[in-house]
């Protein structure tokens, strides 16, 4: 295989390499790629230098049409991808082309433009947000008409969030310094463990909802890609949007951006305002958990920055 299509500086090699899996998958990864050329009779151009656990491209079939083949690592959050994305059969999502489970590997649905909601201008955070969420209530709606057939290998968010705050808590709790503030910890613990038990109505999440995974397409605004899908309470859903879309955290007053965002998306999902609040602090501290391990004082500081005032945020 040319080694234009395994550049070294593919985000996903610097990645996995670190650990006797993920060095095998990289290692097995061109014979993947040439089993997909020939099965799918595919003519595959230089891979998008983007992802940490994939490896996707642009490709075209044997009829000319344009495509993305997408060669996953394999790991728990990919599990339920190919089920949701057949599910969902294009309404508001990527459509699923082929698939060849026993390799990890998806044909899918190219986006063209292609540009990435959260770089997409013209539009206000505000404009983009409603326009996100119109896509997101899409997902939800075909996730309820399907009655749940096909979801058996789809994990459920209360699991899982019981799992994260088991995590909170036992990191939380090794935490011997005074930059630490456990008493946030143990908060975002509690909601994580309470949330989910408390949805009243679950839905097929999309779980990866960021501005970078909502790409500009021929036939419609915008298609999500790349979910990470989840059971469970639709208010887990929205965080990234409301965090990541232009940086609420960069006004003076972000706490009132932050407020005002919230109502906004809670009005245009139909959901309660005061839940999609406590998803966000839940979420962030969450992410905050993991930050604390991995990243440098100073990310530490600002992701705790960002949960204090999603804190505040919460309690209004």
């Amino acid at each position: 295989m040319p080694e234009t299509l395994f550049p070294t500086d593919h985000p996903a090699f610097a990645r996995l390499r670190g650990s006797d899996g993920g060095r095998a998958w990289v290692e097995r990864l061109p014979a993947l790629v040439e089993e997909a050329r020939t099965t799918w009779a595919l003519r595959i151009d230089p891979p998008f230098l983007s992802g940490s656990c994939s490896w996707t491209a642009p490709v075209r079939g044997a009829n000319g049409e344009p495509a993305v083949l997408k060669i996953v690592w394999p790991h728990r959050e990919a599990r339920g991808e190919a089920a949701a994305l057949r599910l969902w059969d294009g309404d508001g999502a990527v459509r699923l082309l082929a698939h060849a489970p026993e390799r990890h590997t998806l044909l899918l649905e190219r986006c063209l433009p292609g540009t990435e909601l959260g770089a997409h201008e013209g539009q206000s955070a505000e404009e983009r947000l409603l326009a996100a969420c119109a896509v997101l209530r899409r997902l939800w709606e075909a996730g309820r008409r399907s009655g749940g057939p096909g979801l058996g290998g789809i994990e459920r968010l209360t699991d899982v969030a019981e799992e994260w705050a088991d995590l909170v808590e036992e990191r939380a709790g090794r935490l011997r310094t005074c930059e630490a503030d456990t008493g946030l910890f143990a908060h975002g613990a509690r909601l994580l463990r309470q949330l989910p038990r408390t949805a009243s109505e679950p839905a097929l999440l999309h779980g990866d909802f960021n501005p970078g995974n909502l790409l500009a397409a021929a036939r419609a605004p915008w298609l999500a890609i790349d979910a990470k899908p989840m059971l469970g309470d639709p208010a887990y859903d929205p965080w990234p949007l409301i965090t990541q879309l232009g940086d609420p955290y960069a006004h003076r007053l972000p706490v009132t951006v932050l407020r005002a965002r919230t109502a906004l998306a809670a009005e245009a999902l139909g959901l309660d305002v005061a839940r999609l609040r406590a998803w966000t602090l839940a979420r962030q501290v969450e992410e905050l958990l993991w930050a604390w391990e991995r990243e440098q004082p100073r990310n530490r500081q600002e992701k705790l920055r960002r949960a204090r005032v999603l804190a505040t945020v919460a309690e209004a």
